[in-house]
């Protein structure tokens, strides 16, 4: 039997997405200043790899070419949390303490799903097509052309990898609703994750673990480009789903009971 609800569903996250568009382009001067910082921020990821193997032809075990791919899920995955989850969230944040939530809470979608995209910053997309194309020119470089299934497990470590991340990041805002004020974590929280911009191969014992389990942020970005140089072990892909589901299943029961004690900014 059909659920009648995944219809409005779509339409709503589609009506969702195109209001925030629409207010996020209301001031192209804030566009262009926020894309030129977009442009430098990705030139600041690429830089360091390419003076890193000028001087060594390897990083423990991984190529430059397997080294980019990282970067590249890398600029992907910074992104994509610049385009949506930082604004989206810094937005639910600032609606705890003015009371704004409570009109969230009486559209006729689950809350948060509008939570999670009322809003863009269209700029940041610059960093998803840095990404790419630095993701295409290391392909290209790799000794040999990823198979279908390379690329289909790489998707699939990518996505779940981003399932990950948003768990982690709805978790961390969940407790502004006891803390109200998160910010420092949620700066903690980007400073950590930029340690995902090299292979994970890098890290040892604990850190290597943390970066996989606690903050996936490997899971984003060495994942896919283990699968796509042939170097994914199952073990590892395991661990990406397992993860996944753990985050997306406590981050929406911690979403639950954070809204059940929400009392609005004047309740």
């Amino acid at each position: 039997m059909r659920d009648p609800t995944r219809p409005r569903t779509r339409v709503a996250l589609a009506g969702l997405f195109r209001t925030a568009l629409a207010v996020a382009m209301q001031y192209r001067a804030s566009f262009l200043v926020e894309s030129a910082a977009a442009f430098g921020g990705a030139l600041a990821v690429f830089l360091p790899v390419i003076f890193v193997y000028r001087l060594a032809p390897g990083v423990a075990g991984w190529s430059q070419a397997e080294a980019m791919l990282v970067t590249a899920f890398f600029l992907v995955l910074q992104g994509l949390v610049g385009l949506v989850i930082e604004p989206n969230f810094s937005a639910l944040v600032e609606g705890i303490r003015n009371g704004t939530f409570d009109f969230v809470l009486l559209k006729p979608v689950d809350a948060q799903l509008a939570t999670s995209f009322q809003r863009l910053a269209p700029a940041r997309g610059w960093d998803v097509l840095a990404g790419i194309g630095v993701g295409v020119w290391a392909t290209a470089s790799l000794p040999l052309a990823p198979s279908i299934t390379a690329c289909v497990a790489a998707a699939g470590m990518l996505a779940a990898g981003l399932v990950g991340m948003y768990g982690l990041y709805l978790l961390v805002v969940c407790s502004s609703f006891w803390f109200v004020r998160v910010d420092n974590l949620r700066y903690l929280l980007g400073a950590v994750v930029d340690a995902g911009r090299w292979p994970v191969d890098v890290y040892r014992g604990v850190a290597r673990v943390f970066l996989t389990t606690i903050i996936p942020v490997a899971l984003v970005t060495s994942g896919p480009a283990m699968a796509l140089a042939g170097r994914l072990a199952p073990a590892f892909a395991l661990q990406a789903i397992a993860v996944a589901a753990g985050m997306l299943v406590v981050s929406r029961w911690a979403w639950v009971q954070a809204v059940r004690r929400y009392g609005s900014a004047g309740g």
